[in-house]
């Protein structure tokens, strides 16, 4: 199963490298575009359920490295406004490479 990470602009400035173990993430965020630290917290917790199930379907067993990247980002998401805006800054393997 192909996994990616993807970098993220906090609104402090501060850039953090996530993991996912799916390229599931291509479908809910973009690298170069920007959300609110809301819909952030949203796209990426469907995204990492999403991967999650897809390491299920395929191993039999949820993926715990993508429920840390989800409980990462909304403990970073917690020190900031819902609606200030962070930055997808990249993405690896790029939309390209799916």
């Amino acid at each position: 199963m192909p996994e990616m990470t993807f970098d993220i602009r906090w609104p402090d400035g501060n850039t953090q490298r996530y993991y996912s173990p799916s390229l599931v993430v291509h479908d809910h965020l973009s690298a170069g575009s920007s959300y609110t630290v809301g819909e952030l917290v949203q796209r990426t917790g469907h995204a990492m359920t999403e991967a999650s199930d897809r390491v299920r379907a395929k191993f039999g067993f949820a993926c715990t490295s993508a429920a840390e990247t989800a409980s990462r980002i909304s403990g970073a998401a917690a020190g900031f406004p819902l609606d200030a805006l962070v930055e997808i800054t990249s993405m690896n393997p790029g939309s390209e490479q799916r």
